[in-house]
């Protein structure tokens, strides 16, 4: 089994970059446990598995929890944080329980919608008439604030412009002069909107026209021998070097965009792809590709936007580029017809959506760099595999396959489990699970046909009344596997004919010993070696199919020795029984409970308590005497 790790701790520790970032702890399940940010990854991240340096058992108990990591890298820390909020937001991991509230990083406001436009620190941003600029940190955000009041003299104060003109005196700011005064009428609109466009200028990143001001200030004030005036400009334009840092991780517009950039290493490609929902970096995901005929950049990049467009369910308005494709108006019409509105590719060439692409292009060549042989193996076990099972079956694509199982006790609480694998990899959120409700006794092909009939079924209607989109049971998979080989196949067969259904079948069959030992297809057994990724996988989906079939009927089979022992105790009803049942998950759990555990369950008085244990244990007591 060791063959198949495919994620080794200690060695992916030695790997990790002493840049910022943010990494991404994973349970076996793939589930995100903790999403955080580092100044420098190789640090934090190794930090978390050095022995226990009193962190708390929370973080002791995420660690034990953890079956991998990945990280993203940032240009900075800041933009790690920012990063950091949105993946949180996105994904609210467990163990990020201390950042699940309402806290968002401040943006700078400019109320445009006003005659005499303030500039504010806001927490959230809305769709009004104003510009928004963030986020940023905290002290980013009022040092910029301050520093334009000083440099455009933008007024502070909440008063109704231009009505309250002269009913009261100007504030402080105008007498320190951090405020031109319009309150007083001191300057025309449009003198006053010209300082604004010039603190709008000043936020979208043109610094060098008040730097180059400043500096010369700075010069004659020093020339003058007045040193406390040079220090004065001096530090004003070291406050704007440390707030110039713009945040690459936000898009104000709030759009919806993927950033695509690769990395090259002979015929070896990692294609990298960062998306944006909602003006949000929310994730990531890299592709690898071999054999790359195409020796240029945007050729590869061609035919991976083609690939991988055609096969995604969401195409975003925006599409940025490292490289330009070919026949990129093309493409782009095409995806425009694929979406049903305008989609525009883009080569970004400078500002934050260069930066963003450049960002992408240097995750890409760590990937490549870094995580080459564990990316082999990963594709081995998954594409890989998938490929090897379509070259077996002469089936392509076989992006979604569904498996399904029976399980009962001689006839009990019957059941079925349907599991689902994209790409060679388990799809848990779409697994559903069945309790039969025609079929009574143990008849394994007869409730094979009703799980079947209910899966399509559900899926045709779901196909009628919604976007595809919509519904786990509206996309059918491209094989059909079942566990068992001609009877269950043929079952399976059968369904899809009444139904009006084209999806090939196909049985895993089993030897003497419950091991998977072929493939039975198109009425035939088809061989299949066991030494290869293809037939682990299809032992893979075997067994997680059997188990959550099983999994299903014992908590079921464990509600119904419950329910059946609870009917015979005074003063147990039908919503006590319920409330058990709710509360204990076998019947063991009740025996154990005491009077106290069990007085605790919603509606069980004590007297009720006593009764339920007395039935239990006054035997136990009697044999004991």
């Amino acid at each position: 089994m060791s063959e198949e790790k495919e994620f080794d701790i200690k060695e992916e520790l030695a790997k990790l970059p002493k840049k910022p970032g943010v990494y991404i702890m994973r349970d076996a399940d793939d589930d995100i446990l903790y999403v955080g940010k580092a100044k420098i990854l190789h640090n934090r991240v190794r930090s978390y598995f050095k022995e226990n340096i009193g962190r708390g058992p929370q973080i002791d108990k995420m660690v034990s929890l953890i079956a991998r990591f990945e990280y993203i890298v940032t240009d900075s820390e800041l933009e790690a944080l920012v990063l950091e909020n949105n993946l949180i937001k996105e994904y609210s991991p467990k163990y990020n329980t201390l950042l699940k509230d309402d806290k968002t990083y401040p943006y700078i406001k400019v109320t445009l919608g006003e005659d005499y436009p303030r500039i504010m620190l806001v927490r959230k941003m809305k769709k009004d008439k104003a510009r928004y600029f963030g986020p940023f940190t905290s002290g980013g955000v009022k040092e910029t604030i301050d520093l334009i009041n000083k440099l455009y003299l933008i007024r502070t104060c909440r008063r109704n412009l231009p009505k309250d003109f002269g009913k009261e005196r100007p504030c402080l700011n105008y007498h320190i002069n951090q405020c031109c005064a319009p309150c007083q009428g001191n300057i025309s609109k449009e003198d006053y909107a010209h300082r604004i466009e010039q603190a709008i200028d000043f936020l979208n990143g043109k610094h060098q026209p008040i730097v180059k001001e400043l500096k010369e200030k700075m010069q004659k004030a020093s020339e003058n021998m007045d040193f406390e005036e040079a220090i004065k400009y001096r530090d004003l334009i070291e406050s704007i070097r440390k707030i110039s840092e713009t945040q690459k991780m936000s898009d104000n517009a709030g759009e919806d965009k993927d950033i695509i950039a690769l990395a090259i290493d002979g015929n070896e490609t990692v294609v990298q792809v960062f998306f944006l929902r909602n003006g949000r970096l929310i994730g990531r995901e890299h592709f690898y590709m071999t054999q790359v005929e195409e020796p240029s950049a945007g050729g590869i990049l061609t035919s991976f936007v083609k690939q991988f467009y055609a096969g995604t369910p969401f195409i975003p308005r925006e599409i940025m580029l490292q490289e330009p494709i070919e026949d990129m108006e093309l493409v782009e019409q095409w995806l425009t017809d694929k979406k049903g509105g305008r989609v525009h590719l883009r080569v970004p060439q400078k500002g934050d959506k260069e930066k963003l692409v450049d960002l992408a292009a240097k995750n890409a060549q760590l990937v490549l760099s870094q995580d080459r042989e564990r990316i082999r193996r990963e594709e081995g076990r998954t594409i890989g595999a998938v490929k090897e099972i379509e070259d077996i079956l002469g089936i392509s694509p076989l992006t979604r396959m569904e498996a399904f199982d029976i399980s009962n006790t001689s006839g009990f609480a019957n059941v079925g489990s349907m599991v689902v694998y994209e790409k060679g990899k388990p799809k848990r959120s779409d697994y559903r699970k069945f309790r039969m409700k025609t079929v009574a006794g143990p008849d394994d092909y007869a409730c094979m046909r009703e799980v079947l009939t209910r899966r399509f079924t559900h899926g045709l209607d779901e196909r009628k009344e919604a976007d595809e989109r919509f519904g786990s049971f509206t996309r059918f998979p491209d094989l059909l596997l079942m566990d068992g080989g001609r009877g269950q196949v043929n079952v399976a067969l059968q369904v899809l004919d009444e139904l009006g259904i084209d999806i090939p079948v196909c049985g895993m069959v089993k030897d003497d010993k419950h091991n998977t030992r072929g493939l039975y297809f198109n009425n035939r057994e088809l061989p299949i070696d066991k030494h290869s990724e293809g037939f682990k996988l299809i032992t893979r989906i075997q067994d997680e199919a059997h188990r959550f079939a099983i999994t299903y009927h014992r908590s079921l089979r464990s509600k119904a020795q419950i329910h059946s022992v609870l009917d015979e105790i005074s003063g147990v009803g039908p919503s006590r029984r319920k409330a058990l049942m709710r509360h204990f998950k076998s019947i063991e759990e009740l025996k154990a409970a005491d009077v106290g555990e069990l007085s605790a369950v919603e509606g069980i008085s004590e007297r009720v308590a006593k009764e339920i244990y007395a039935f239990f244990h006054d035997g136990d007591e009697r044999r004991e005497g």
